[in-house]
Parts: structure tokens; sequence; C-alpha cells
């Protein structure tokens, strides 16, 4: 069985899923883990621009927006699929 690796990239629209595990190398990446991107939150896509960059997600009931490169970086297990 081929396990999926899912960030915050590869969520579909209207799909939720819980940070798991973030790779925070990347300076932006911990600014956004400030703003309440963390391991153990959840956070929903609610929309994208066209052409799909950036995304818009729903967190602690606000919107954010990542463009994907940085959305890359948060591992995440999408809503429904268990741990």
């Amino acid at each position: 069985m081929e396990i999926k690796a899912y960030t915050l990239a590869t969520l579909k629209r209207g799909q939720k899923g819980v940070i798991k595990s973030i790779d925070a190398s990347d300076p932006q990446v911990q600014r956004l883990m400030i703003l309440g991107l963390v391991e153990g939150a959840v956070i929903e896509h609610a929309s994208c621009a066209i052409g799909g960059d950036p995304i818009e997600f729903r967190l602690f009931g606000c919107g954010i927006s990542l463009r994907q490169e940085h959305a890359r970086f948060f591992q995440v297990t999408p809503a429904g699929l268990g741990d």
C-alpha cells in the first residue's frame, strides 16, 4: 500500500486537515507559525486564486493566504483519514 504525503498544498477546496509536522527551515515558514500554523491546528482550504496560487485557508475563524511554495512545508492529515 502506497502512503501519500499530504501537505497544505494538496488539500482540496472545502477539505480540512490537521497539521502534523512542519519543515521550519525557511524563515517565511517560521513567520507563518507565529500566526498560528502550528502542529495540531485544524485548517480548511477555503479557496484559491485563478491558477491556484495563492491558496486561502481558514484557521481559528480567520482567513490566511499562502503561496503554494510555502504551503508545501506543512504536512497534514486530511480530516476523515485518521492519524
